[in-house]
């Protein structure tokens, strides 16, 4: 049977993208299909805007540290949200304008609409109002933000989604949510100056790192003016005049809370609704994701999955790109492309103060076999030495004990982001903490500490 296409990608997100461009630099035919704008979450409403966020809220901390170096007249700084929010679209259009000059560079056919499958190869271009072929088809439509449909009043919050487009910057916020996604939210509005409440249900912040982290996360959220509210179920949220904020948030417990917005960051779904994959046989798993096996191969053998719209559970823009370049190199460049690691990822939370982890946390490691060490620190940075900031840095490091293996990195501190990337490289080439005590320390910097943890925990 001869098709349209070679492949077919619905989705132009960081792995559709990826996926497409190198298929069809192996000489393969590639279209692909975006119904809103190429580059997907990461660049149009996910990490690139929430970073250029992240810098913005920094700034008022920084004029304030200032001072103690000497500065003055950063009282009379002010900011503009508009200028923020207009500069920030400037940057979203010019790397969307780069996405697809990549695309159309390598050949690939963008079909600026939104694409559903009617059959094993068929798929339907609802815009175009036509169908085509292909011999293999990519779903790579990532996730969309959770809003749950059974609380009252739900539909009054934004998401993510809405928050880098609002018209305004609010006086106060809730943020439902204790994930990365809530607290780096809360942290980009508490230092833009808005009374800054997240309400979490859990007994602590960021479930899932490692326990002593997220309490020392918490202290300083706590401490540069972020209110947490733990086991805090949102019962509902009621819609009020502007003289009590705009609206309260009630808890199960009976509390309520008069803010001006509210925003759901309670994790994210795949977005996998009315894509027609029943009508191909692609099945789906816990959550509606997409079942595929360590290949990115569905259900169906021609139809593949990448990102966050799978059920490999790791959703991460770098981790999408490599499994899509690892499809195509399998597929069109006779290439044996092992399955994407899961192992050792390495990831930041960008809060204030930034967040980064790799490998096994203590309470993952000690339910392991063997016996680890534990090597920590938290101190306060020379550079808070004289800009009065009461700020600490938190360095953890879990060793294994019979192969003095470094399995688990975990750090608070200015540029926790960049410090975490080498941290992992060092993780995956499996450093040992000898490695980590023959290598001379760079002074003065906080980094330095890393190297001269000597001592264990008791």
């Amino acid at each position: 049977m001869a098709f349209d296409y070679d492949l077919f990608v619905i989705g132009a997100g960081s792995g559709g993208v990826r996926a497409a461009r190198i298929a069809a630099q192996y000489g393969a035919k590639v279209a692909i299909a975006e119904e809103y704008r190429v580059g997907g979450t990461c660049v149009i409403r996910g990490c690139v805007p929430k970073k250029l966020f992240h810098y913005a809220a920094q700034y008022a901390e920084h004029f304030e540290e200032a001072k103690g170096y000497g500065w003055a007249g950063q009282e009379n700084a002010q900011f503009s949200w508009e200028k923020l929010i207009a500069a920030k679209d400037r940057e979203i259009a010019r790397l969307n304008g780069l996405y697809i000059k990549g695309l159309q560079n390598a050949g690939v056919e963008i079909c600026e609409t939104r694409a559903e499958l009617t059959g094993p190869h068929d798929i339907r271009l609802v815009a175009e109002e036509r169908t085509v072929t292909a011999a293999n088809i990519l779903i790579a439509t990532g996730a969309t933000p959770f809003v749950p449909h059974n609380i009252p009043g739900a539909a009054y919050a934004i998401t993510s989604n809405e928050a880098f487009h609002l018209k305004s910057l609010p006086a106060s916020i809730a943020i439902i949510g204790g994930g990365y996604i809530a607290l780096e939210f809360a942290s980009i509005f508490n230092g833009l100056g808005v009374d800054t409440h997240v309400l979490y249900r859990g007994p602590q912040i960021l479930r899932g790192f490692d326990d002593e982290l997220r309490d020392v996360l918490a202290e300083e959220l706590a401490a540069k003016g972020v209110t947490i509210h733990t086991r805090a179920d949102v019962d509902r949220i009621e819609r009020c005049g502007p003289e009590r904020g705009g609206y309260i948030v009630h808890t199960r417990k009976g509390e309520e809370l008069a803010v001006a917005e509210v925003m759901y960051a309670t994790g994210r779904m795949p977005n996998t609704f009315d894509l027609g994959l029943d009508r191909a046989g692609v099945e789906l798993g816990g959550n509606d994701a997409i079942k595929v096996d360590d290949y990115n191969r569905t259900s169906v053998g021609h139809i593949f999955a990448v990102g966050d719209v799978t059920d490999r559970g790791v959703q991460l823009t770098p981790f999408a790109i490599r499994e899509g370049h690892a499809l195509a190199e399998r597929l069109f460049g006779g290439k044996d492309t092992p399955p994407v690691s899961t192992e050792n990822i390495a990831t930041a939370v960008f809060t204030s103060p930034e967040l980064g982890a790799v490998g096994l946390t203590e309470q993952q490691a000690r339910e392991r076999p063997g016996d680890i060490d534990v090597h920590a620190a938290r101190f306060r940075p020379m550079k808070h030495t004289l800009s009065g900031s009461a700020e600490k840095v938190f360095y953890k490091l879990i060793v294994e004990r019979k192969t003095n293996k470094v399995v688990g990195a975990h750090l608070i501190a200015p540029e926790a982001g960049e410090l975490i990337q080498l941290m992992g490289v060092l993780m995956q080439a499996g450093a040992t903490k000898a490695h980590f005590d023959a290598t001379l320390a760079v002074h003065p910097t906080a980094a330095e500490e890393l190297v001269l943890m000597k001592t264990p925990r008791p």
